[in-house]
């Protein structure tokens, strides 16, 4: 009898592509935990007796502190993302504005409540006295329609133009956030670490600017 003819082996299933990192679902996961972490530091601090002889001062600055940083990091996203030609890192804007909001919140809470014991009758008169707590105020409450409205169903109800005509109010919000910071600093002369949160600032929306002038003059 005729032998048998071999049979070819299949060919071998090409290996599945992983994901890049920044699009992995626990990359959002990570994000939401190292955002929580200065939070958990300050609580700690809290507990433990650790944030020095004024802990209710340290609280609140460093709420402030963070909130800043925050709007700086919502900022740097899309320039970072062109910069590196990294489109994955716009899917973290969303959650690091979110957090901005939510460190602000904490600030005013630390604020009207280790130093105005949630008195309104304490709290309103002193915003309306003091320009620095009134910029800061005013910089939480342009926060609040961007939060509100930084999901799915709010960008379909408001329509793409319209909504990101709403969230330019990022702009104004840390330029209202430096100048409390500044203002804050300005009592003790010490304007070294405002100095740094200007640059960075500046460079985030004068790339902006820049961008937009070039647009204009190509459709020109």
């Amino acid at each position: 009898m005729p032998s048998a003819v071999p049979q070819a082996a299949p060919p071998a299933a090409a290996p599945a592509r992983r994901k890049p990192l920044l699009l992995h679902p626990a990359a959002k996961v990570l994000l939401f935990v190292a955002a929580l972490l200065p939070l958990a530091w300050y609580v700690w601090g809290a507990v433990a007796n650790t944030l020095g002889a004024n802990p209710a001062e340290a609280l609140i600055r460093g709420m402030g502190d963070w909130t800043l940083r925050f709007l700086c990091l919502t900022l740097a996203v899309t320039p970072v993302r062109q910069w590196t030609n990294t489109p994955a890192l716009a899917r973290f804007r969303r959650m690091l504005g979110l957090f901005a909001f939510f460190y602000g919140c904490l600030h005013f809470l630390c604020y009207a409540w280790l130093d105005k014991d949630l008195l309104l009758s304490d709290i309103l008169p002193d915003i309306a006295k003091r320009p620095f707590i009134l910029v800061g105020t005013l910089s939480l409450l342009l926060m609040l329609p961007l939060a509100a409205t930084s999901f799915n169903r709010a960008i379909k109800a408001l329509g793409a133009p319209r909504w990101q005509r709403l969230h330019r109010l990022v702009y104004v919000t840390v330029l209202l956030a430096l100048l409390h910071f500044f203002w804050m600093r300005a009592g003790k002369n010490n304007f070294a670490e405002v100095g740094v949160y200007a640059a960075i600032v500046a460079v985030l929306l004068g790339w902006r600017v820049v961008n937009a002038l070039r647009r204009k003059r190509a459709t020109a």
